[in-house]
């Protein structure tokens, strides 16, 4: 079984930032790509950000230049560091892992079980 678990969120005002984390626990061959999606009240869930095991970082062009993705592959964890954020940053925020199990080598799609984060004045 693998699980991944975020922490970080909260609320905070306009211009504000926080930290998101997600650490992935469990039967972990090897982590592909981790990302993190998001799911605003009647909305559908988008992409936010995605970081591969190894390549260039993609981001949704809404947060371009505010969120950065990393990842530290010795902790099996990824991380959305969230700045100058806005009233419509405010989502559910998932995180999002390919993940190969150790024993049939197969590559299988996680998501978290999400944290809510409030930009609000």
């Amino acid at each position: 079984q693998v699980q991944l678990v975020e922490s970080g969120g909260g609320l905070v005002q306009p211009g504000g930032s926080l930290r998101l984390s997600c650490a992935a626990s469990g039967k972990i061959g090897s982590i592909e790509a981790m990302g993190w999606y998001r799911q605003a009240p009647g909305k559908q869930r988008e992409l936010v950000a995605t970081i591969p095991s190894t390549g260039s970082t993609n981001y949704a062009d809404s947060v371009k230049g505010r969120f950065t993705i990393s990842r530290d592959n010795t902790k099996n964890t990824v991380y959305l560091q969230m700045n100058y954020l806005k009233p419509e940053d405010t989502a559910v925020y998932y995180c999002n892992a390919d993940i190969v199990s150790p024993s049939t080598l197969w590559s299988n799609n996680f998501w978290g079980q999400g944290t809510q984060v409030t930009v609000s004045s």
